[in-house]
């Protein structure tokens, strides 16, 4: 008796991938359409506690069956799972879908710590399938043209890098005020992309010290304290002998909406990347020799879908497990040393 043939039994190739989407607020909407309009893939199941929200994906996936749980949606026949739910269902949800055999593209922080980072990353090569992290910064024009000129070597050797992200608002929902349900504060929320983009472009070198401070209201913030972080400060030095400084904070008085930078310095030269005019996605790119400046990309760009859509072109490719997320564990790790635990 021939065994039934279901639709993701047949090759990637010769179909459109089969995705469902929990959460669809903003970003979940945003990362939607990046991966629609890649042309790869059709939404099969949306699913969001909102009526507003599902009615909102609607219109990008007018045929896509609206629902409310991860149960209802992995009832369906899918390839792949995109999370943008609050941080912590991020580890669960994830895990649920891979035992089920279904790709992950996920919302950062993967986990609230990196004991629950590996544990999604142990499913995810158990399953042997397919897993992403919206490391969104990564896929910035300034970003990969530091990484190039890094891996180049013409900055000889990196000896420092300060990266910053202030942000003169704060989120809008509970969740991220609640240390049980997001894992932290600022540092939890914009950190994670700092720490992530320093130890990426350097090709993940083995952090061996750190040193931080959190503060809330101006105070420092004491590990028992049940209040998150709106401003955080930390160095992390790594066995090739560069030092790591990143700041970030939440309701800062910084003058305009956001300070974001990331600048790398070497022996040969200096690179850096600047948000312009308090902006959360312009960005200029400039190389430093001595007091020269040299510009090397300007504004705009459309780069915050790019993560997604990489990820999506690379599960067309291939659904299995990809080594490489095993990385996000040492940016898990990081980020746990600085809260102290």
């Amino acid at each position: 008796m021939n065994e039934m043939i279901t639709v993701t039994d047949l090759p990637l190739a010769t179909r459109p991938l089969r995705l469902g989407f929990l959460g669809v607020g903003w970003i979940g909407r945003h990362r939607m359409k990046a991966i629609l309009d890649t042309g790869l893939a059709q939404a099969i199941a949306v699913a969001d506690p909102s009526s507003v929200m599902r009615a909102e994906a609607l219109k990008l996936a007018p045929d896509t069956a609206l629902l409310e749980t991860i149960d209802a949606v992995l009832e369906h026949e899918l390839d792949g799972l995109v999370i943008a739910t609050p941080s912590a269902q991020h580890a669960r949800q994830s895990i649920t879908a891979l035992k089920a055999g279904v790709a992950v593209f996920c919302q950062k922080p993967l986990g609230r710590d990196a004991g629950e980072v590996k544990t999604v990353i142990e499913a995810a090569e158990a399953a042997d399938r397919l897993l992403g992290v919206d490391l969104s910064y990564r896929h910035t024009a300034g970003m990969q043209l530091i990484r190039e000129h890094i891996r180049n070597g013409e900055l000889g050797d990196v000896f420092g890098a300060d990266l910053t992200f202030h942000n003169a608002y704060g989120p809008d929902k509970p969740w991220f005020y609640d240390k049980q349900l997001s894992g932290g504060g600022c540092l939890m929320d914009l950190g994670v992309h700092l720490i992530d983009m320093a130890l990426w472009s350097l090709d993940f070198p083995r952090v061996t010290t750190v040193e931080g401070r959190l503060l809330a209201d101006g105070r420092p913030l004491l590990q028992e304290d049940h209040a998150v972080e709106d401003y955080a400060i930390a160095t992390l030095t790594t066995d090739c002998g560069t030092a790591i400084r990143i700041a970030c904070s939440w309701r800062l008085h910084a003058g305009r909406d956001a300070v974001i930078d990331a600048s790398f310095y070497g022996t040969k030269g200096g690179i850096s990347m600047a948000n312009v005019s308090g902006s959360f996605y312009d960005f200029t790119t400039e190389r430093f020799q001595g007091t020269a400046r040299q510009p090397l990309q300007q504004p705009p760009e459309d780069w915050g879908g790019r993560g997604a859509a990489a990820w999506v072109r690379k599960l067309a490719t291939s659904r299995g497990f990809d080594p490489e997320c095993k990385k996000l564990i040492d940016v898990a790790e990081a980020m746990d040393r600085i809260y102290g635990r």
